[in-house]
């Protein structure tokens, strides 16, 4: 992809996010939907959130690259290359997960920046952001991400336990809810959102007949200090692939799991 245009860059810095049409083509999508529905692993391993409604709410979460789609995204020039742009220089993999939002029982994930997580992890600057790609389409009724759209201006603010999840202070939201636009990214497959880690984003409950997955890519800049823990690694060099190993391994990967035809 071309690179992104200064306009493009200062509406991420202002507004905290910047939405991509298209990203990824259709037959990348439909591979990616195929492997990832047909994956018992994300099922097995998904980590299960309560919200505050005791609503369950699934992610599968890996720092681990390996030779399969979902690291040929993590990897993809179409993520590193905005993101180097916006991050200012090199970044590396952070960790990378599938959302698992199912029809009429996927709860919601309550207000949160990814810095009030990270920051724990003495990640020492908010130089951290995220590419969430829709794997299904993104509606309101089924959940789709919400933003505050600047919120990220507003520096981290505290996180406390809200359910079986940790969230922002609601106090410290509602504030920011006076003052600052509330946006739903309603999202079709292969449409992606760059946000910054601390943008303030929740999400309702899937009370549709309609899934709801997503891919997350999560990187942070090399220059930037965390100590390592488990799927929250300190720097290492991120090998950039080309894109056209997204169909490569898709369609290796179904033909040797029978998906296809």
């Amino acid at each position: 992809m071309a690179l992104l245009t200064q306009d493009q860059i200062q509406q991420f810095n202002r507004d905290g996010f910047l939405m991509l049409e298209n990203l990824f083509d259709p037959e990348e999508m439909e591979l990616l939907i195929r492997i990832a529905k047909d994956d018992q692993r994300l099922e097995a391993e998904a980590l299960e959130r309560r919200d505050t409604h005791a609503r369950t709410s699934k992610l599968w979460l890996t720092d681990k690259l390996e030779d399969d789609i979902y690291s040929a995204f993590v990897r993809s020039t179409r993520i590193i290359q905005p993101l180097e742009q916006l991050l200012e220089g090199e970044i590396y993999h952070y960790h990378h997960k599938m959302m698992l939002k199912e029809p009429f029982v996927g709860g919601s994930w309550e207000w949160h920046q990814d810095y009030g997580y990270w920051y724990s992890n003495n990640c020492l600057f908010p130089f951290m952001a995220s590419c969430l790609i829709a794997v299904d389409t993104a509606t309101k009724e089924n959940g789709c991400l919400q933003v505050i759209k600047g919120s990220h201006l507003m520096g981290r603010i505290d996180h406390n336990k809200v359910g079986d999840q940790t969230g922002a202070d609601i106090d410290r939201v509602n504030e920011a809810l006076k003052h600052l636009d509330l946006i739903y990214c309603e999202m079709e497959p292969g449409t992606a959102l760059f946000f910054h880690s601390n943008l303030l984003h929740r999400s309702d409950a899937n009370l549709s007949p309609n899934p709801r997955w997503s891919l997350i890519c999560c990187y942070n800049a090399a220059r930037n200090p965390c100590k390592p823990r488990e799927n929250h690694p300190a720097y290492s060099y991120l090998e950039r692939w080309p894109d056209s190993k997204i169909k490569e391994l898709g369609r290796r990967k179904l033909q040797e799991s029978g998906l296809t035809g």
